[in-house]
């Protein structure tokens, strides 16, 4: 699939290497319709941090226009951009920074003419204590007004000094303010709240749930329980509704309001699973399952248009299924799948009246492309192409497994092989377990599974337990607490490659991010003989440090609850069982990166050398936890290609 609308030049423009072309951020970071269906506005992502907006005309052969940059600066870098009306945009910009020895993030919304002119910066600035609010003026929660340029939107609030000349404010936290696009004047609809972390909008501009999160002032810890408020339809004062456990994901945590039937939807768990459940807004607590499944959490709410219309549920078995409670939505998207070949399908966007949609398509050898969909006319037309470097290259198809752990339990996972291979005998292979441990691999497109791949080896995605999406039962006590368990599942995955699969077993290796690389780096504990490499991305290292860290951000209540106490700590930390590892170690780390503090890694870099280890550690100045800059991610495949045995 070629791209109809292609700012960014041909493929042929960057490196032909694989780990250029695989590494490259997706060259359309984020793509949005105005309200008339008239136009785009769709983020490039270009060299090295910088992104780019751009407007274009959904006509046939129309050229896109640059009218806003950012590479990732003082001024921020450009994360999402909507319209508010059909001649004017409102933009997430975000920056990090080092703020003696922490790296901060800071968030902003700025608004923009289509035209290029008018930028104005809406939101307030100040610095977060919460671990959920934005960090300097929150986000927008209703797009519903097309018509006076104005939107609904949550800003933080400090308290002011007296100058002398006028009364301070005294407002504390975060409210809701109506803020006018064109001249960032605001009007406050909610007082701002001290404890409030965020809002929910019915779509039609009435905010009608709160969530708020407790901080003590004296120990600088933020409280583990999210607690919920409702307003009535009518108006009047906030009342309780729910609260969830952050850490457990006990009770009900409310997401999307459908202001036809008064009822917020959200998650609950039923038996052991996490469900849609719809919750009346009337103080009754009447609620009714939308969509519970036996197997799996229901992890996810479709919503379109300018006013978030709930159409559907979505969540994910061998591959993510949508369930749509909208019939003729339902028609729709199961025709675009057919249409496309049986790409997985989804409603980015739609005008106002949902008489154009913005659809993308996708699928594991497929990273996905843009349409334009006209129902009307029966059109669909194709506009853009995720990822531009790999539009000519034939991808590895991915193939839903399970295997054996040693107590018989069967673990899924994927598999994917080098382009042309039906099975995995002989092979080089890796074991590549995912980041969390609070998530699970789906089946679909993974640059990095399919780089592998691509360089001829076998890759086995493992939902081992501790992982997500699955219920209580298989995620038991989280992979930290549980990580015997965990890591065992994942060192059985290795032992399966060789044994029922046939691979070469003196090549065999294990790459992991986050706490795939936590767990990349404890197999070589737990199993010293069978990894040859260990690659261990942006990994946890020490579990105790890592409780140390964590209380510096205040999050030491959610942290003792979420890591636990006791022997675990020690046992299943890979920097203080250093002696155990006896595969060569190559890690790589972002110094802003917020989710793991590079720390880790250094520390792990010291405990190997300690015992005499071959160990690596590449830093990456400035970058986050994704390394998110291609020159950055293609050094790093390069440098791990050259690793790994083959």
């Amino acid at each position: 699939m070629t791209a109809a609308l292609s700012p960014i030049g041909a493929a042929g423009a960057q490196e032909k290497d694989n780990a250029a072309r695989f590494g490259a951020l997706e060259s359309i970071w984020d793509v949005s319709l105005s309200p008339d269906g008239k136009r785009l506005a769709f983020i490039n992502q270009g060299k090295q941090r910088e992104r780019r907006l751009y407007i274009v005309d959904t006509s046939e052969g129309a050229e896109p226009r640059e009218i806003l940059s950012s590479n990732g600066g003082s001024g921020g870098n450009l994360n999402w951009c909507g319209w508010v009306t059909h001649a004017r945009l409102a933009c997430e910009t975000f920056t990090r920074d080092d703020v003696a020895g922490d790296v901060i993030a800071a968030t902003n919304i700025i608004a923009i003419d289509a035209a290029g002119g008018n930028l104005k910066v809406l939101s307030n600035r100040r610095g977060s204590r919460s671990l959920y609010a934005d960090f300097r003026g929150g986000s927008v929660i209703d797009w519903s007004s097309t018509d006076n340029g104005s939107l609904l939107m949550t800003r933080s609030y400090v308290p002011e000094g007296d100058t002398g000349t006028r009364i301070a404010s005294r407002a504390e936290g975060l409210g809701v303010d109506r803020v006018d696009t064109v001249s960032a004047s605001g009007r406050r609809i909610e007082t701002a709240n001290r404890d409030a972390i965020y809002y929910l909008s019915d779509g039609n501009g009435n905010v009608r749930v709160m969530a708020t999160q407790g901080f003590s002032t004296n120990t600088g810890q933020i409280d583990p329980t999210i607690r919920f408020f409702y307003r009535a339809k009518e108006g009047g004062g906030w009342k309780p509704l729910a609260q969830i456990d952050v850490v457990t994901e006990e009770g009900f945590q409310p997401a999307a309001i459908d202001a036809a039937t008064n009822r917020v939807y959200g998650f609950r768990k039923i038996d052991g699973r996490k469900a849609v459940v719809a919750m009346a807004l009337d103080g009754t607590g009447t609620t009714g399952t939308i969509y519970s499944h036996p197997e799996v959490d229901v992890d996810d709410i479709i919503r379109i248009g300018r006013n978030g219309r709930i159409i559907g549920v979505s969540y994910a078995t061998d591959q993510r299924k949508a369930v749509m409670t909208d019939a003729a939505m339902a028609k729709m998207t199961n025709a675009l799948s057919k249409a496309l070949g049986g790409r997985q399908v989804v409603i980015v966007d739609a005008s106002a009246d949902e008489s154009r949609y913005l659809v993308r398509a996708e699928s594991d050898t497929d990273p996905g492309a843009y349409y334009l969909f006209t129902p009307k006319a029966g059109e669909l037309r194709p506009l853009l192409v995720s990822r531009e470097p790999l539009s000519d290259t034939t991808l590895s198809p991915v193939k839903a497994v399970t295997y054996p752990a040693a107590d018989g339990t069967k673990v899924p996972g994927y598999l994917t092989l080098p382009p042309g291979h039906s099975d995995a005998k002989g092979l080089p292979a890796i074991v590549m377990p995912h980041g969390g441990p609070s998530a699970r691999d789906e089946w679909g497109f993974d640059w990095l599974a399919q780089y592998f791949a691509q360089s001829g080896y076998a890759v086995l995605q493992p939902n081992y337990r501790g992982s997500s999406g699955y219920g209580d039962d298989w995620y038991q006590n989280n992979g930290f607490q549980s990580w015997k368990v965990a890591v065992g599942d994942i060192a059985d995955g290795g032992r399966w490659l060789v044994s029922a699969q046939g691979v070469d077993p003196a090549t065999l290796s294990i790459v992991g991010w986050s706490y795939g690389g936590y767990a990349a780096l404890q197999s070589g504990v737990l199993a010293p003989d069978l990894f040859r490499a260990i690659v261990a991305i942006a990994p946890v290292t020490d579990l105790q440090q890592l409780k140390e860290e964590e209380t510096r951000q205040g999050a030491a209540r959610i942290n003792d609850k979420f890591i636990g106490s006791g022997p675990h700590i020690r046992e299943g930390s890979p920097a203080q069982n250093a002696a155990a590892i006896k595969a060569p170690v190559l890690m790589f780390h972002g110094s802003f990166d917020q989710n793991v503090e590079i720390a880790q890694s250094r520390t792990m870099k010291r405990a190997l050398e300690a015992k005499g280890k071959r160990v690596e550690l590449v830093e990456y100045p400035e970058l986050a936890h994704s390394l998110e800059a291609g020159e950055a991610r293609a050094d790093m495949l390069r440098k791990i290609s050259a690793f790994l045995p083959h």
